[in-house]
């Protein structure tokens, strides 16, 4: 439990497992990430299907490579029961055409907020820029799908990855990106109150019902919005 750092079965190389938020570098991390392959002896980097980079190299060269990233500002995937990288498509004007909502910025905001965080097993979210749902949010512990402007239909208990995929459940349409935290924050908390050890959110769906998971309208309707910009407005 920990950090996903891990010895390969067949070739006694390590992975050490990146976080690249929303799969975007800059051409300075690129770059740095390159030397810092180089210089310690990484023998491939591979695509994680979660936006993150695999590098693999010997044992004792990993210390020289968790520097380097370091000031590069990344750092390693969490691995157990915790919340794992956000899966962010490219969602927005300047990266998709098809895009109807800020998905890939939404991800990248959820993954400051929420990596790594302790949950009852490890917790899978993907954010999507349409309907197409190119980064499978159907299949995720919970998805996000921009339903154009800045609203999101937020769909939970996804599995996929397994013999016996599940498709997640709506549980709230055209949320706000504002108020998708109070969604995402609601949802949570019910998931480590009525979980068991080790069970996946579906499993936990499955046992305690889908209307447990179910967020009220005020934590996101359009007054509760309107309210807390009112809010914020009079601590100016």
């Amino acid at each position: 439990m920990g950090e996903a750092i891990f010895r390969q079965q067949r070739n006694g190389l390590y992975a050490v497992n990146i976080v690249v938020p929303g799969g975007i570098l800059t051409p300075e991390q690129f770059m740095g990430l390159a030397e810092a392959a180089r210089d310690t002896g990484v023998w491939r980097i591979k695509c994680g299907i979660r936006q993150t980079l695999i590098a693999v190299l010997e044992e004792e060269n990993i210390p020289a490579l968790l520097q380097a990233l370091k000031t590069l500002d990344l750092q390693i995937a969490p691995f157990g029961n915790k919340v794992r990288s956000i899966k962010a498509c490219p969602g927005g004007a300047e990266l998709c055409p098809r895009s109807l909502g800020p998905a890939l910025e939404v991800g990248i905001e959820l993954q400051q907020r929420y990596l790594g965080q302790d949950v009852p097993k490890d917790f899978k979210i993907s954010t999507a820029g349409c309907s197409r749902g190119c980064t499978e949010p159907y299949c995720a512990d919970l998805g996000l799908i921009a339903r154009g402007g800045d609203k999101f239909d937020v769909v939970i208990g996804g599995r996929g990855a397994t013999n016996q995929p599940i498709h997640g459940s709506k549980v709230a349409a055209d949320v706000n990106k504002n108020n998708l935290f109070n969604v995402v924050d609601f949802i949570l908390e019910k998931y480590r109150s009525h979980a068991e050890p080790h069970e996946r959110l579906c499993k936990t769906i499955e046992r305690v019902g889908i209307k447990t998971f179910t967020p009220p309208t005020e934590l996101y309707s359009s007054g509760k919005e309107e309210q807390d910009e009112f809010a914020a407005f009079l601590m100016e």
